[in-house]
Parts: C-alpha cells; structure tokens; sequence
C-alpha cells in the first residue's frame, strides 16, 4: 500500500489522530473490550488489534528513523481512523459501543478532548 501523501502530511495527521499515549493504548490492548471488536475472521488476533500493537512501536520511534513499511502503517491508520470517525458512532452508549473499542485498538479514543466524538 503507498501513500499519496508525504510523510509531513501522514505525520500532522498522525499526531491529531493517534490520541492515545503508547502506554495506555497498550493497557487497553490487553483488556476483554478491546479483544471483543474487529475482524478476526481467521480466528485469532483481529487486525484492529495488530495495529494496535504496531501503533505502540511507531510511537515509540524516533520520527527520523521510521522507516517506509511505517509510513504505510502510519497512512494506513489514519485512513481508518478518518472513515470511522465520518461513520460517526451509535447515539447512546458511545462509551461501550463496539464503535469506539474498534477506534481505540487503532490509537484513536473518539471520547478525548481531540476525539471525533467530541467535535
């Protein structure tokens, strides 16, 4: 998969979207909720939750030594979070609903101060 966008604009998009700190975003990871979500058709880890993992070693990175596959993630990442904030969450429940657990797996709490639940 290779982005259009250039790293600059994959990286200020990152920071906006990708709210969760890399600790808390792995303290959620090995929560029940955050396994209950996601496509995990194959019957083991769903993608969501991969990604998840991936997001904290990006984080976790010195900017000047991503490399190219990290971008790709990093696009990736935003792409999903951007469509699924646009979907826009359940009306009730938001707190709880399968809705922001997915987003959270991929970095992204919409409940945040900078979430697309609160804009």
């Amino acid at each position: 998969m290779s982005s259009s966008k250039s790293h600059e604009e994959i990286w200020r998009e990152w920071q906006q979207l990708v709210n969760m700190a890399p600790a808390e975003l792995e303290r959620w990871l090995e929560t029940e909720e955050s396994k209950s979500v996601g496509d995990s058709s194959n019957g083991g880890e769903s993608t969501g939750h991969q990604s998840g993992k991936r997001i904290v070693e990006i984080k976790r990175t010195n900017k000047a030594d991503l490399e190219e596959t990290d971008w790709e993630h990093m696009a990736q990442v935003v792409a999903y979070v951007k469509r699924h904030c646009s979907q826009g969450g359940p009306s009730s429940d938001i707190e709880s609903s399968a809705w922001r657990y997915s987003l959270m797996n991929w970095g992204h709490d919409p409940l945040k101060e900078d979430g697309c639940a609160k804009d």
